[in-house]
């Protein structure tokens, strides 16, 4: 393929041969000509991502919490593993899920609502989908969610933290192996003749349940045709998605190394049989997955569940005596503490992993993938099952505005969709001076 130094090529453009099509990186030559030579027009070229990470049923937090504030702080024990990231992380003190605390808080996290009263459970948008609406157009797949478990565990200890906007939960996958095929596995040709066919057959079914379904709107009263415009709702949103794979269905996957397909070439999940998972293997393989899935611009917005609430949490080679949240009812007892402790540094050790294989990859602005991203993880709970005091932090973004203030202290109860709400604004995506339960951004770490 001949390409002309004097115009800019697409982001999607690909090599094509015969019976072989390979994607290409993003290159300098797909930055405007106005951003060559010029770094900061180059950084603002570059695509924008934005990740979310759930840390469930809390943590130590008297030794996650700095002692001293400010970009020179004293890191605690248990984020000492990400000392050598200093310059690009902000540790927020302070802030509060107003309604979360106990085991609720998986439910409100990215959406800032009541979400259950009493059996009831009833939720709105996430600001991921809010963020993939905005910046998730232009990719593959507008969103990943991932999770240790599969599934939305909906009515139980949630494995998403992502809502639409009729509010229903997007299912997580939890194999690294299964979203490696979908994001970079290329399909034999009956495997895509076989998915050309499930288009048509799905696009005629919808046509039959829309024509169905605005016949019978006619027929039924007020209260009634609010639940069928809810369906609508849901009818149009998998036309939408339908009409998305069908035009990505052309397109060549991006091609990974065969060194790094090799590493997703078997199943690896938590439903393993006993002693076949470690989970600092698997740890490795999602984080190593979110990095390849936004350096190869698959998706542009994350979620990803790395410990569910109330459940789970620990594994053998931890060494700890009980499960995580055994441990989280500790009675002050020291060995519970430091036990807890030792959990979770062990996840702030894979969570530095993660920082090392984002900052390793460079973009064509000379920048780093990390500072391309922006990514926030906390969780719905503090010590002690309370509302507030949650381990949060922020990382990375730096070419986006991110101005990092290593421990900063905010007043006492800032809700945590502030955080949320300065990440938005730094992916570009505008909520005006309120979101959520937020009354704006926190201006301290911009830019």
């Amino acid at each position: 393929m001949y390409i002309s130094r004097d115009r800019q090529i697409s982001r999607r453009t690909a090599l094509r041969g015969v019976g072989a099509t390979l994607s290409l990186p993003f290159l300098e030559a797909m930055l405007p000509k106005t951003a060559l030579g010029s770094t900061a027009a180059a950084s603002s070229a570059i695509p924008k991502r934005g990740a979310w990470f759930y840390f469930g049923t809390g943590m130590n937090m008297r030794q996650f919490q700095p002692k001293d504030e400010g970009k020179n702080f004293s890191f605690s024990p248990i984020l000492k593993p990400l000392e050598k990231y200093r310059r690009d992380m902000t540790v927020f003190s302070g802030t509060y899920l107003e309604h979360g605390g106990g085991h609720q808080g998986d439910y409100t996290f990215l959406t800032g609502v009541e979400a259950r009263k009493g059996g009831a459970i009833q939720n709105t948008i996430s600001c991921d989908q809010i963020a993939a609406e905005k910046i998730g157009r232009d990719t593959r797949y507008p969103s990943l969610q991932l999770c240790i478990q599969r599934g939305t565990g909906f009515g139980g200890n949630l494995r998403t933290l992502s809502w639409n906007r009729n509010g229903v939960p997007l299912a997580s996958e939890n194999d690294p192996h299964v979203v490696f095929n979908r994001l970079f596995k290329v399909d034999s040709p009956e495997e895509n003749d076989a998915r050309i066919h499930g288009f048509r057959r799905r696009g005629s079914i919808l046509d039959v349940v829309l024509e169905d379904a605005n016949a019978l709107n006619r027929k039924v009263g007020k209260n009634d045709q609010e639940k069928l415009d809810e369906y609508f709702n849901s009818i149009r949103e998998v036309e939408k998605q339908l009409e998305r794979d069908v035009d990505w269905s052309v397109k060549p996957k991006p091609e990974v190394a065969p060194e790094v397909a090799e590493r997703y070439s078997d199943p690896y999940s938590i439903n393993l049989p006993a002693g076949q998972f470690v989970y600092d293997n698997y740890a490795k393989l999602m984080y190593d997955l979110i990095t390849l899935a936004f350096q190869t611009d698959s998706t542009r917005v994350i979620t990803y569940v790395v410990r569910q609430e109330s459940s789970g949490g620990v594994f053998p080679e931890f060494g700890v005596s009980k499960g995580y949240h055994e441990l989280t009812h500790h009675g002050n007892d020291p060995k519970n503490l430091e036990e807890l402790a030792k959990v979770d540094t062990i996840y702030q050790k894979q969570w530095a992993h993660f920082l090392d294989r984002m900052k390793s990859v460079k973009e064509a602005d000379g920048r780093s993938l990390l500072d391309h991203c922006v990514m926030g993880y906390s969780s719905g709970m503090g010590i002690g099952h309370s509302k507030d005091q949650l381990p949060t932090a922020m990382f990375g973004g730096s070419a986006m505005g991110i101005d990092h203030q290593g421990h900063l202290k905010l007043p006492d109860q800032t809700p945590l969709s502030t955080v949320w709400h300065t990440m938005l604004d730094r992916l570009g995506v505008e909520n005006g001076g309120e979101f959520q339960d937020s009354h704006g951004v926190i201006k301290q770490v911009l830019a």
